[in-house]
């Protein structure tokens, strides 16, 4: 039999007892007609009857929450296991909706890091596709530079027959050699650094572009040279075949004109040719007097000219010999050429530089290099527009040249050699330069 069974036959038992005794005591009560609190027999009877009631339903309570600690804890802590059942509940349905978004959340971890592993797949194949580009393309360019370095081979075994015949050339095919391996130099680590940064292969790439430019003006004043000995080679053909009087080009008048007037503009012109041919019959016919025009010029350029000079602004007028001629010819053909006279040099400008030893050279070899570079300078400013041939070193005194050599060859490093304008010059000439040598920028020795 359980406990439960046991305490409900026992609080039977107890109420049934307590009940007779309860009725009993009530019956002699009021067999007795006994009074309590000043009340009637009957109501006395009752009292005792409810208070027997009382006592049995106390009994039973007592005995029940004595023996029984879940009903004690139900009727007295009721409330509470309620409240807290309630809080439990609702913990449990947090616990659920949180249970339930990190599930969601790792379901979705988990779908971003698929993704992020197959843009990782993906980004391996893109890199190795890349990484094959980058070398098919390193080898094209390593195949383009041997071309290249092949054909400069070619060039500069043509380069050094043309100097075993012309030794003014051979400082300019020395430079240009120079400039090539820098170029091939600066290639070779342009292709290194590819993969390195891009600003770097900008600032390479500036460089080889700087020194091509050089290249290519150092090849054309190789070329003018070229023409200029040949044309040296046709003077001298013809010096051994007669006595030429006037060479090719040769200036027999010259004037900066401006013309303010356009009626006086024909004038001006006669005057200059008057000059020309005063010039070229003292030239082909030395001792005589002129007698008559023995220049030749066609109407139209004359035409030309004065229309060209008619706008009030200063020129340089030249009047020119057409070809070579012999003493005692007749008939001497002229051309006439204009240029606005404008500022071509300020003063300081850098006209032409080179760079040498001059510890490792020979006092006329710097000498040569000198003239080279001052031909140079020649041969720039008469494509900036400069009309006179002529190209003055300071003061034009060779003594000052002289010691500025002697001062540089107590030198033992390379030094940059610059021609400067000494002065402002403008298209008329003539052309001052002054020979500054510099190191590391800074200025060490100047010819005057």
């Amino acid at each position: 039999m359980s406990t439960g069974l046991i305490l409900i036959f026992a609080i039977l038992v107890i109420g049934g007892v307590i009940a007779t005794v309860g009725d009993r005591i009530g019956t002699k009560v009021g067999k007795a007609r006994l009074s309590l609190f000043n009340l009637r027999p009957r109501r006395t009877a009752t009292l005792i009857t409810i208070l027997t009631g009382i006592v049995v339903a106390a009994s039973t309570l007592g005995i029940l929450f004595a023996t029984s600690g879940p009903l004690r804890t139900g009727v007295f802590e009721l409330g509470a296991l309620q409240r807290k059942l309630r809080r439990a509940r609702t913990d449990l349905n947090d616990a659920k909706s949180q249970l339930e978004t990190a599930q969601a959340q790792k379901q979705r971890t988990e779908a971003e890091l698929n993704r992020a592993k197959a843009q990782e797949i993906e980004a391996q194949k893109q890199l190795m596709s890349t990484q094959k580009q980058i070398q098919t393309i390193g080898g094209s360019l390593k195949s383009a530079i041997a071309e290249r370095n092949r054909a400069m081979s070619d060039r500069v075994t043509v380069q050094r027959t043309l100097e075993q015949n012309r030794s003014q050339l051979a400082t300019i095919s020395e430079q240009v050699l120079q400039f090539r391996a820098n170029i091939s130099r600066l290639q070779a680590e342009q292709s290194q650094v590819v993969a390195v940064a891009e600003e770097e292969i900008k600032a390479k790439s500036a460089i080889i572009s700087e020194r091509e430019g050089r290249l290519k003006q150092l090849e054309a004043q190789q070329d003018f040279l070229v023409q200029e000995i040949g044309k040296l080679e046709r003077e001298a053909e013809g010096l051994r075949r007669g006595n030429v009087a006037i060479q090719r080009g040769q200036v027999l008048s010259s004037a900066v004109v401006r013309i303010l007037d356009p009626r006086s503009t024909q004038g001006a012109i006669d005057q200059l040719l008057r000059e020309a041919n005063r010039s070229a019959t003292q030239l082909v016919r030395p001792g005589t007097k002129p007698q008559g025009q023995i220049i030749q010029i066609t109407k139209a350029e004359v035409d030309q000219l004065i229309r060209q000079v008619s706008n009030g602004q200063d020129y340089v007028v030249r009047i020119s010999s057409a070809a070579n001629y012999l003493t005692g010819e007749n008939l001497v053909q002229v051309f006439a050429e204009a240029a606005p006279n404008r500022i071509v040099f300020q003063e300081g400008d850098l006209i032409a530089a080179t760079s040498l030893n001059p510890a490792s050279l020979s006092e006329v070899q710097i000498q040569q290099r000198i003239n080279l570079l001052v031909t140079a300078a020649g041969f720039r400013a008469r494509r900036l527009g400069i009309l006179t041939d002529t190209v003055q070193i300071g003061d034009g005194r060779v003594q000052d040249l002289l010691t500025f050599i002697e001062k540089l060859q107590g030198y033992n490093e390379t030094i940059e050699l610059r021609t400067i304008a000494e002065e402002k010059t403008l298209t008329a000439g003539p052309l001052k330069v002054n020979l500054v040598a510099v190191q590391n920028g800074k200025e060490l020795l100047r010819s005057q």
